[in-house]
């Protein structure tokens, strides 16, 4: 299909694989294969689907799963409101050192570099916009201006920002790079599975503020981020499991807002169209789509994805798509058949009544 070409940011898993023949077939994109697995792996899965304001899929949509960097929109919005309103200057520089006290080499998947590269023609003198830090964070999922943009703007803002959105179910926002060394912070005597056991007990709000100690110390001790202790695949897994969660009921309903030009005030909604909508640097997108959006996220075991676009017809398109739990094989194959689900759902009336079907209650 040709109609659309829409960039999507592949997953990073670390994952290396062998693909002999069979394997390029096994990994190759399908456009029903993420449809088929919300079927079949329910307790893994959620969508909400809205097309014109009517809900085409709604599975699990009200159960609570983590969003990996997709929690990132929340802070892109308070971003484009304080420097709509005047509390911050999206044109103020900012040396770059103050976001590598937040960067952690082999942890993003190679974000931040990617984002220094494409960043190069907007840095002077070791500095950079924070318009530019504010995309680097969308576009690139840029861990280091995620926590220094959290910093800047302030995270109980942030979390109010949550609030007046309107969004009921939502778990705090916290300190995300932070939340990579709780457990060489909380629990330095613990290793393998008793740490294990002591992070998995350990209550939220004193994870939370255990996230807010790291923080300062990532600002005053340049050392301490050097060594973030046991990241093996089982504390990995506690990590995604406590990161911010919400619904894709929620994420969905968030993503009507965007796609109405209507509910943020002008100046907020173009600092947000600069964000948010890389789709459209795409002549293919721009021939067939008026606007489009999307911000997704993933970790080892997480995959979500949030989209919104209108058509040059006047269609709208939303939708929230979280998986969790994933295995690696499982997260490499439905990374690659995102971007097919997507054209299709925009394009093909078909492929619409089809999802409704199989995921039908």
């Amino acid at each position: 299909m040709s109609k659309a070409i829409l960039i999507i940011g592949a997953a990073l898993l670390g994952l290396a694989l062998t693909i002999g023949i069979i394997g390029v077939r096994y990994f190759s994109p399908n456009k029903d294969r993420i449809v088929n697995f919300i079927k079949e792996n329910p307790d893994k899965a959620a969508l909400t689907l809205i097309r014109n304001d009517k809900i085409i899929a709604n599975k699990n949509a009200q159960r609570l799963q983590p969003l990996a960097s997709t929690v990132k929109i929340i802070i892109a919005i308070e971003y484009a409101e304080q420097a709509a309103n005047g509390t911050i200057n999206p044109d103020q520089r900012i040396a770059l050192n103050e976001l590598e006290l937040y960067y952690v080499p082999n942890t993003d998947g190679g974000a931040h570099p990617a984002w220094l590269n494409y960043a190069k023609q907007d840095i002077l003198d070791n500095t950079v916009s924070i318009r530019n830090i504010a995309k680097g964070m969308i576009l690139f999922s840029s861990n280091a201006n995620t926590e220094w943009l959290q910093h800047k703007l302030g995270l109980d803002n942030i979390n109010k920002r949550v609030e007046l959105l309107d969004i009921k179910n939502h778990s705090e926002i916290y300190y995300l790079v932070s939340s990579l060394f709780v457990g060489k912070e909380a629990f330095p005597e613990f290793k393998n599975q008793g740490l294990q056991i002591a992070l998995k007990g350990m209550p939220v709000k004193d994870y939370i503020a255990t996230t807010e100690m790291i923080h300062d110390k990532l600002i005053s001790d340049t050392l301490y981020r050097k060594d973030f202790g046991d990241l093996s695949m089982p504390i990995q897994k506690i990590w995604s499991d406590n990161l911010p969660a919400s619904t894709t009921e929620e994420y969905a309903k968030l993503m009507q807002k965007f796609n109405s030009k209507t509910y943020f005030s002008p100046k907020v909604q173009e600092f947000l169209n600069e964000v948010m909508e890389s789709l459209m640097q795409s002549p293919g997108n721009q021939a067939n789509l008026k606007h489009a959006g999307t911000k997704g996220g993933s970790t080892s075991f997480v995959l979500t994805k949030a989209f919104y676009a209108t058509d040059k017809k006047g269609n709208k398109t939303e939708f929230a798509l979280f998986l969790n739990d994933l295995t690696p094989i499982e997260a490499q194959q439905l990374t690659g058949s995102l971007n097919d689900f997507i054209v299709n759902v925009l394009y093909e009336d078909v492929f619409l009544t089809s999802i409704s079907e199989t995921l039908k209650e």
